[in-house]
């Protein structure tokens, strides 16, 4: 249900509200310079690149299970402190205790086993270093995204088998909550990370769409010309737009912190 096969299409998709998201969340860590980074699920390297503007880091290794993504990383968003490799989240390829902060942006509720990347992320990491991640909040929180579902749903009944706010359970406060509480992370915190998505249009709205790349542009793919017409006329009917056809849309994830 999911297909991550290029990195300039998942940018085009979805890479303005990572870094949105990756600066506001780096703003709530708020560490310091010159620590050793592990980014889990980087896809095309958004968050790296946020951490190396930011921090000063040390070290950030990249990880993802797409060798496209790795590829467009190493491509794109390389530097001196900086490596990308295509690894498994749930068998990272790093011994104990060898990073300072060990993050995950927008990745950990797309794992076949979430809690086993989590026991990772806490093996890997330095005792009292940072375990973070955050995730949309796709059931309620991310309009851009909620919008197409609805529309979706009302026009094709397979739709809401796709639907990330019912595929993905992980992707609210209680359940990350619960979810460190069992790999025994301490000193747990959550909190909202809120950025508005604005479109210049409806069809700078729409035509990420059809990248092809993450959940709802994979299920449009998948989907006759006319259930995609009918999607998009139910959506630019009910949009909101402001006096110069730009779409404002408020988006939430849920980001969560602890310590080994």
């Amino acid at each position: 249900m999911d297909k991550w096969t290029s990195g300039a299409a998942y940018d085009q998709w979805m890479g303005r509200w990572s870094r949105l998201l990756a600066d506001e969340f780096l703003n709530w860590l708020s560490l310091p310079s010159n620590l050793r980074w592990l980014d889990l699920c980087c896809g095309s390297g958004v968050l790296t690149e946020a951490i190396v503007d930011r921090f000063a880091p040390a070290r950030v290794a990249g990880v993802d299970a797409s060798a496209q993504q790795i590829r467009f990383a190493r491509e794109h968003r390389n530097g001196p402190a900086v490596s990308f490799e295509i690894g498994d989240a749930m068998a990272l390829p790093f011994d104990e205790a060898s990073f300072d902060a060990v993050v995950c942006g927008l990745g950990l509720n797309y794992v076949p086993e979430p809690e086993r990347a989590l026991q990772e992320m806490r093996r890997v990491a330095v005792s009292g270093g940072v375990i973070a991640i955050y995730v949309w909040d796709y059931a309620e929180g991310v309009r851009f995204l909620r919008e197409f579902w609805d529309a979706a749903a009302a026009t094709d009944r397979e739709a809401l088998a796709y639907d990330q706010g019912r595929r993905f359970p992980l992707c609210n406060p209680e359940a990350l909550r619960k979810l460190f509480e069992r790999a025994c992370v301490e000193q747990v915190g959550v909190r909202a990370l809120d950025i508005t998505t604005r479109f210049a249009s409806f069809d700078d709205y729409w035509q990420p769409f059809l990248t092809g790349q993450g959940s709802a542009p994979n299920y449009l793919e998948t989907r006759d010309e006319l259930t995609q017409n009918a999607i998009r006329k139910r959506l630019r009917d009910s949009l909101p737009t402001d006096a110069e056809g730009a779409i404002e849309l408020p988006a939430r994830a849920w980001a969560i912190r602890g310590r080994r």
